[in-house]
């Protein structure tokens, strides 16, 4: 699906050429850091390149559909937050996106999370660029200081698993996340990336291993409280804990411990959707400011 003429309408303003090289940049680190995020295994209950995960109606097929048919957006949100955009003219973009990615998934939720994030981050990059904020602020200080109001003010998905589990739960979802300046990516997933790769030098799939598991560990992932109540939660986080706690991923056998733990989760039918995106933000997030993968 083509981005909307509304989406367009967003990004009025004819970018200088620089300006459009660097759109292109940050939309295709986006598009990697999602891509990325699925080549990563195992990921406990997630999708994957291996298998679905917890997940009957998606595979990894499916989401490499989603991820081309949304990469467009990133380079709208770019323009458009270097431009000037409020938070009002971006959600029409992540509506649009939303959008193109029901339509390349049949009706399919692949990644409304990522939309979210990502769109926001690759928003900032832009503003950012345009010195809008000053360009020594990071991607997430960005995002709080131009939309965290506007971000916790706007209105909200009534009926989606995430808002279902706030309410029920008390939990702050990634609304809250995106608001603080995404305080759980570069308290835990920068570092646990950076720790990584101290752990597995020359193995980006085993550092983003790592780091999915850090991200379980710590965030009230609105994910698994839909799927498992507080149970569901308590259990991930400790099976994600202990994991980290006897090595991670500098455990000789870690590949098949964390595979344990991948179907115990899939047993439960868990799936920390709210890590998930946080490890593609952090991927993103660590690609446009500086250090690359191993």
């Amino acid at each position: 699906m083509s981005p909307s003429r509304a989406a367009f309408g967003a990004a009025r303003r004819i970018p200088e050429e620089s300006s459009e090289i660097e759109a292109s940049r940050v939309t295709l680190l986006a598009l990697s850091a999602l891509l990325r995020e699925l080549e990563t295994w195992p990921k406990p209950g997630l999708v994957s390149h291996v298998d679905s995960g917890s997940h009957d109606d998606m595979d990894a097929a499916l989401f490499r559909e989603s991820a081309f048919a949304i990469a467009p957006f990133w380079r709208l949100l770019y323009l458009a937050a270097a431009d000037g955009a409020d938070m009002a003219a971006l959600r029409t973009i992540g509506i649009a996106a939303e959008a193109a990615m029901v339509a390349a998934t049949g009706g399919i939720n692949a990644h409304r999370g990522a939309i979210f994030g990502i769109g926001l981050l690759c928003a900032a990059s832009g503003a950012r660029d345009a010195r809008r904020i000053s360009a020594r602020a990071s991607l997430g200080e960005t995002v709080r200081a131009l939309w965290g109001a506007e971000i916790l003010a706007g209105p909200m998905v009534l009926h989606s698993h995430g808002s279902e589990a706030r309410r029920r739960f008390s939990a702050g979802g990634a609304r809250a996340e995106a608001a603080a300046g995404f305080p759980s990516l570069y308290r835990i997933g920068l570092p646990a990336l950076a720790m990584a790769r101290h752990k597995a030098p020359g193995d980006p799939e085993a550092q983003r291993v790592e780091t999915c598991f850090a991200l379980i560990a710590a965030l009230e992932d609105t994910n698994l409280l839909h799927r498992g109540g507080r149970d569901g939660l308590t259990f991930a986080q400790y099976e994600s804990r202990l994991f980290l706690a006897e090595g991670g991923v500098a455990h000789p056998d870690w590949r098949d411990r964390a595979a344990s733990i991948h179907r115990r989760f899939v047993r439960r039918r868990l799936s920390p959707g709210g890590a998930a995106d946080l490890l593609a933000a952090t991927l993103l997030v660590d690609a446009i400011e500086g250090v690359r993968e191993s």
